[in-house]
């Protein structure tokens, strides 16, 4: 008689219980990622209205230095929303920035993802980064 070769019933639902309990600890962790996206865009826009706010910032201080004005010229800020208009193509969509007044020493300023899309800033919009932004 020959000999077979191959795998056993037991051995074969092992392996595949083995999978199953691998399976059902990692998709968890790849099942819901949109929040972490979410937020890290979050971060990203943030970032984005930092760097031009303080670029704009360093800009008026040039202009008010008399050092020769660049271009395009620096744009006054009065609140935190007006740093919106920084960024070249405006503020992405989907994204509202808190209100608040901005101070000459900076003021810490929120972002966030506009979650019931009524495009004002609110408690309800997540998730929220900030950035610093300096009144001129």
């Amino acid at each position: 008689m020959k000999q077979q070769s191959g795998f056993t019933l037991i051995e074969l639902i092992a392996v595949i219980v083995i999978l199953g309990i691998l399976a059902a600890t990692a998709l968890p962790k790849f099942v819901d990622l949109s929040d972490a996206a979410k937020q890290s865009a979050a971060q990203g826009v943030a970032g984005a209205l930092g760097s031009a706010a303080a670029l704009n910032h360093a800009s008026r201080i040039a202009v008010n230095a008399g050092l020769t004005a660049p271009t395009p010229a620096p744009i006054t800020i009065a609140t935190c929303a007006a740093v919106g208009a920084l960024l070249d193509g405006g503020l992405p969509a989907k994204y509202v920035i808190s209100t608040t007044a901005t101070a000459a020493a900076g003021t810490v300023c929120t972002v966030a993802y506009d979650t019931n899309g009524n495009s004002t800033f609110d408690a309800t919009d997540t998730p929220t980064a900030s950035f610093t932004a300096f009144a001129d």
